[in-house]
């Protein structure tokens, strides 16, 4: 069995609450969220750090990213904003050897509880908070077909 916890869940091995798969990425609740809607999205190839990931797919990673910081505004989540943090190296504070970029949730006044995020894991509904997170995509799919069919909203 592989050691890297990240490579188990893309694997099926691990038990994780996936946002959004597609055949190079996955995306997945964090367990010890900092926010309600912390998401981590991993490319599904094994990279422990910057030095072992190809830029391409570094930059897929980050357009996720976008993608789900834009979805959890626009979805039940409501965020007014998002942190996207990726910490490379255990001097970066990077806790597991797969590479993941961070997608926190921000709402305004939001400090205290974001600190108190970092201290102390927070209950939540993963399987709500999935779904609040999976509509907020659908409606960015919808609003981008709109876009290209030239119709309003």
């Amino acid at each position: 069995m592989n050691a890297c916890v990240f490579c188990r869940i893309v694997a099926g091995e691990a038990p994780s609450t996936k946002v959004y798969e597609d055949d190079t990425l996955c995306a997945f609740l964090d367990i010890r969220p900092i926010a309600t809607g912390h998401t981590l999205i991993i490319p599904k190839t094994h990279a422990a750090e910057l030095d072992d990931l190809d830029a391409d797919l570094g930059a897929e990673i980050f357009r996720a990213g976008h993608r789900l910081a834009l979805a959890m505004r626009r979805g039940a989540l409501a965020a007014d904003g998002a942190n996207l943090i990726l910490n490379d190296g255990r001097a970066a504070f990077q806790t597991v050897p797969h590479i993941h970029l961070h997608v926190i949730p921000r709402r305004k006044g939001d400090l205290f509880g974001v600190t108190k995020g970092f201290l102390l894991r927070r209950s939540h509904d993963p399987a709500g908070t999935a779904a609040s997170i999976r509509a907020g995509l659908a409606a960015l799919d919808d609003d981008n077909a709109r876009d290209i069919e030239g119709t309003q909203p």
